[in-house]
């Protein structure tokens, strides 16, 4: 699998998103923003995990 985001790229990526109002839900990420989804999904076993890491609460 070919990785476009580090995974502190995927970190920041996350927290942006909050920071704009964008919705952090899983369904709405893996349709709205389908490589950030693959790339997290790479490095933390969920999408959970990576909202946690992030700091972020949705």
């Amino acid at each position: 699998m070919e990785l476009s985001m580090t995974m502190d790229e995927v970190l920041h990526q996350v927290v942006r998103l909050q920071g704009s109002g964008e919705s952090l839900n899983k369904k709405h990420i893996k349709k709205n923003y389908p490589d950030l989804m693959k790339n997290a999904l790479y490095y933390y076993p969920s999408w959970d995990h990576v909202l946690h890491k992030a700091g972020v609460v949705h």
